[in-house]
């Protein structure tokens, strides 16, 4: 039993023996106060058996490592010896979507793909004793890259997975030959949605929520959540494939939680490195984006990264990568020609300097 449902248990069990001591016109309430909590208890053990189920229907795929306290799970896909794209999936995601888009499988036909479920999402673990910011996702995968002997690579973002390619390539460089930023949030804005949003990643009470009462309500609103980040388009079929069940469990959902009230820091911290970048950058957007407004953040960041390119896919919504997975792998093949160019330009000046 996870540690949250047996402290709500025990509260459950100590208000039913205060009430029973209770004066008799304190009762009333308090039995209204005990079906609550009671329900509450029973809806959290629902979910986490649900949780449970969820993982034996869908067990991992890829690897694991151990890297600073986090099990981390990935997909490694695709001729050894070829250069190397590395996937970072969006805020309530994981490794499925890229895999049921089919972008995995087509980028894999001529090149090595990784593909990781960032911490807390699908098969990796979140410890709970430091904060997940992009900067410290990007030292993870940076461990975990090296871990595996890839030592330079193209990263490919997806929505807040773009704030982790982005620090991955300001704080480490060397490792990426070019960035993939697709359906980005890069600047700060108001976002009143972010306050709900990160409501179950709050200790205690938001544990309650994650365990008790998201779990229903996702499942509940799920059809008009994939309207929302598909929209305008429909919701293509080859999405089935997601597995639901995995993302709506308890830990899932406080990790998205957790990702949601990051969102505007994490924005606000990576504003300045954009003029820092120096490897190819391939900006890539729907233009009926209902998560994030384009002009703010994809289109304004194409001119705050002078040798970016910038493709405003006409009636795409957000999932771009599933509903417009060709001009993602275009995407892919415009930033590794570039970065070729760029390496075969450094190689040639430094066989000059050598010469000379």
């Amino acid at each position: 039993m996870a540690p949250e449902i047996r402290m709500m248990t025990i509260y459950a069990r100590k208000f039913n023996a205060r009430r029973a001591l209770a004066s008799p016109t304190a009762k009333p309430a308090a039995g209204a106060i005990c079906v609550a909590v009671a329900a509450l208890g029973v809806s959290a053990l629902i979910n986490q058996r649900l949780a449970r189920k969820a993982e034996r229907e869908n067990p991992p795929t890829g690897r694991f490592l151990e890297i600073a306290g986090v099990r981390l799970h990935f997909v490694d896909q695709g001729p050894s010896d070829g250069d190397v794209v590395v996937m970072l999936h969006g805020n309530g995601s994981m490794i499925q979507d890229f895999e049921s888009s089919g972008l995995i499988d087509m980028v894999a036909r001529n090149r090595r793909v990784i593909v990781f479920d960032r911490p807390g999402y699908g098969h990796s673990s979140r410890p709970r004793n430091k904060i997940w910011s992009p900067g410290a996702q990007a030292d993870l995968i940076h461990a975990a890259l090296s871990e595996i002997g890839v030592r330079r690579a193209i990263i490919l973002g997806h929505s807040w997975g773009c704030l982790v390619a982005v620090a991955l390539a300001d704080r480490h460089p060397d490792l990426v030959r070019g960035l993939v930023l697709a359906s980005g949030y890069f600047f700060p804005t108001p976002r009143v949605d972010v306050v709900a949003m990160a409501t179950p990643a709050v200790p205690v009470a938001g544990d309650i929520v994650r365990y008790a009462v998201a779990p229903p309500l996702s499942r509940l609103i799920w059809p008009l959540l994939l309207k929302k980040i598909f929209g305008p388009q429909k919701v293509p079929g080859k999405f089935a494939a997601f597995p639901r069940g995995m993302a709506i469990r308890p830990s899932q959902i406080r990790a998205s939680a957790a990702e949601s009230g990051l969102m505007i820091p994490g924005a606000l911290a990576a504003r300045d490195s954009y003029a820092r970048l120096k490897m190819p950058v391939a900006i890539i957007a729907g233009s009926d984006d209902r998560i994030v407004d384009i002009d703010q953040q994809s289109a304004r960041l194409h001119t705050e990264i002078r040798q970016s390119s910038y493709e405003r896919l006409p009636g795409a919504g957000h999932m771009i990568h599933q509903t417009e997975t060709n001009s993602v792998v275009s995407a892919i093949e415009r930033v590794s020609h570039a970065a070729n160019i760029v390496e075969r330009g450094f190689a040639e000046s430094r066989a000059a300097r050598e010469r000379g």
